[in-house]
């Protein structure tokens, strides 16, 4: 069943209203979600590569290139030699927060939830915006460099290598399982295919101004406005 309340939000097979109450854990996506840019493709224009990065970021998050692991790879490899101060330019520069993403974490955080950022993108962006946000855990992946410069590697983490739909899957559970809660008492935000694993497990799929594999998966399909238009579905 495809119900649409209201211009730009569609609903897939639940009754609405549904109650915030009921959920204790949200799970966000970052780049293109939570944030308005890819940032590997915003760093990659430091050195002239954006739109060779761009399409294989772009072919990943359609599902057309299935193995996001070495998508990841490929993409970070095109990476080497970017000073490591074009991160920070990247942050300042162009990245922004979604229309409404501040309204939906606080909301979330108000209503007693806790909030996790789990991202295939970088520590760099994802520690700043888990602060900027007051999000409670983040996970996601980190850009090895060396002499102030990136190396085209990711560096191994405790977790892994790298946040991958897989590992973003496991993330959720492994954090709900922490907090005592059920997986259906979760919801799960994303916009790419790499998101999709994640928003299975979730009591709640949301897709955010997602691919159309995504749009089609969710539970709620946010087409038009900010993210905290899930507001008039979650009261």
């Amino acid at each position: 069943m495809t119900t649409t309340p209201l211009p730009g939000l569609v609903l897939r097979g639940i009754q609405t209203p549904l109650r915030l109450a009921d959920f204790k854990l949200i799970a966000f996506d970052m780049d293109s979600t939570l944030i308005n840019i890819e940032c590997i493709d915003e760093i990659a224009d430091a050195v002239g590569k954006k739109a060779e990065v761009a399409a294989i970021t772009e072919a990943t998050m359609r599902g057309e290139i299935a193995d996001f692991r070495e998508s990841l790879r490929r993409r970070v490899a095109l990476l080497e030699g970017v000073p490591v101060e074009a991160l920070q330019q990247v942050y300042d520069q162009r990245l922004r927060l979604n229309p409404g993403a501040d309204i939906l974490v606080a909301a979330c955080k108000a209503a007693g939830m806790k909030v996790l950022l789990v991202s295939g993108g970088f520590t760099f962006f994802a520690n700043r915006v888990k602060d900027r946000l007051g999000i409670d855990f983040a996970r996601s992946n980190l850009l090895d460099e060396r002499d102030g410069k990136l190396t085209g590697r990711v560096v191994e983490q405790s977790w892994g290598a790298i946040c991958d739909g897989a590992e973003k899957r496991r993330t959720l559970l492994e954090v709900a399982s922490l907090l005592g809660v059920t997986p259906q008492q979760t919801i799960a935000v994303g916009d790419g295919a790499n998101d999709l694993p994640m928003m299975g497990e979730a009591g709640l799929s949301v897709a955010y101004h997602a691919k159309p594999k995504v749009r089609e998966q969710a539970r709620v399909s946010i087409e038009q406005g900010g993210l905290d238009r899930l507001l008039e579905v979650l009261v």
